[in-house]
């Protein structure tokens, strides 16, 4: 039998309400001890909870959910109270005190809701990226994959495994022993059927991409020392996190700040100036992280001679420093721009979020994370593969490696290493 398990699932006392969430086995008895009684299902009852010695701790509402149709699968309760930490105390210490109830780990009423079907793994990953959602992207992306839009996409691309799978097993039975080898073992559009699914799959994969959403449209200022990299860093993220001063090799480290440009995430980052000659030991580390970063950059702006930045990224040209009349012009400089004036500033702005918006997930749009990519690319490739098969028991086993990368998107298989990361990311009372 699981254990029951109870914390405080909303926001951290002091508040004005607070909600503690019990779920296993013994939430009816836990609910009995502290309030006397089990109220009507699923519906608010006032009550005074009292600890295991009869003392009144509070007066609140009290909710019995019985299972399985709980946010968990399981008999649950919730305790809606007053919200002083006194009072939090007092009643996880009578819970507590209840036989066979524990406090729960982070995330653990979460991964009963998955182990219970309630939910599935994509849902839950959805659900994780909710609960840290910052911007209105972020909440409408996270929103999709936790109200199930993967989900329901995995579900239909497997029914056409399976019936793509019936399919040819049907012929397999039917064949005989001189037949299996034959194209014409094969049935009537089968391979039609694989390749229209592989390639639905490809566009699915050429969609942008869940983690600039999640951790922000990755901007890497980049340039010779002195460019004006960390002034202008500065003025984007308007706070004074980098340290600027006209000796060469002032900035020697990756600095990164998370900030939202007209509700767009962004994860800007200053770097170490590029130089060949007169960098110190400790320089010459910051100079190859600088060059490591622009290398995983969403985008580049380069501060130094036009022409000279990294190849292979998109790089826009910065004409940066724009109030100085000693500083060699771009140019084809995308903006020009004054962060100790603020000239440009706002259209560089402006030009950072049409572009970011234009590269990121649409509001609302499901957005695969490196995981499911990986796993959904493997579906693509055993189906395509199981379309241009002659052999039909080939065809039949690259469908069946299809059908296992599907299940594991979704949970129907995985491992507990994995399963412990994610609910990992969750809170104590989620």
């Amino acid at each position: 039998m699981p254990d029951t398990i109870f914390a405080l699932s909303s926001g951290a006392p002091p508040a004005a309400i607070a909600v503690i969430r019990v779920s296993g086995p013994q939430a009816g008895a836990a609910l009995m001890a502290l309030a006397g009684r089990l109220p009507p299902p699923r519906r608010a009852v006032l009550a005074v909870l009292s600890d295991p010695a009869g003392a009144p701790l509070d007066q609140g509402m009290v909710l019995w959910l019985p299972g399985p149709g709980t946010a968990t699968g399981e008999d649950s309760a919730e305790l809606h109270l007053h919200g002083g930490r006194a009072v939090v105390a007092a009643v996880e210490a009578a819970l507590s005190a209840v036989p066979g109830l524990r406090r729960a780990e982070p995330g653990e009423f979460t991964r009963r809701a998955f182990a219970n079907g309630r939910i599935d793994l994509a849902e839950a990953e959805g659900l994780a990226d909710l609960l840290s959602a910052e911007t209105e992207l972020q909440r409408r992306g996270a929103l999709a994959m936790a109200g199930g839009a993967l989900s329901r996409l995995v579900a239909d691309w497997r029914s056409r495994v399976l019936a793509l799978s019936a399919a040819i097993e049907a012929a397999l039975d039917f064949a005989g022993d001189d037949e299996i080898e034959d194209d014409g073992a094969l049935p009537p559009g089968f391979a039609q059927g694989c390749a229209l699914l592989s390639d639905e799959l490809g566009g699915w994969l050429a969609r942008p991409r869940a983690e600039p959403l999640r951790e922000g449209f990755r901007v890497v200022l980049a340039g010779p020392p002195n460019a004006g990299k960390s002034t202008l860093f500065n003025a984007l993220v308007e706070d004074e996190a980098a340290i600027t001063a006209a000796e060469p090799g002032t900035t020697r480290d990756v600095l990164v700040r998370a900030v939202a440009l007209g509700g767009v995430p962004f994860a800007f980052v200053d770097t170490a100036g590029l130089r060949d000659e007169g960098a110190g030991a400790i320089e010459q580390i910051g100079i190859a992280r600088a060059r490591a970063e622009a290398e995983r950059a969403d985008l580049v702006l380069w501060l130094g001679p036009e022409g000279e930045g990294p190849v292979g990224r998109t790089v826009w040209e910065i004409a940066a420093q724009a109030d100085r009349k000693d500083i060699p012009s771009k140019r084809h400089a995308r903006f020009r721009v004054s962060a100790v004036t603020g000239q440009g500033l706002a259209a560089l702005q402006a030009g950072l979020i049409d572009h970011a918006r234009g590269a990121l997930p649409q509001p609302g749009a499901v957005a695969l994370n490196a995981r499911q990519h990986a796993l959904l690319a493997e579906v693509a490739v055993a189906t395509g593969e199981a379309g241009r098969c002659s052999d039909a028991l080939l065809a039949a086993e690259n469908l069946r490696l299809a059908r296992v990368a599907l299940d594991r998107l979704v949970g129907r298989a995985g491992t507990e290493d994995m399963l412990d990361a994610l609910f990992g990311r969750f809170c104590i009372g989620k």
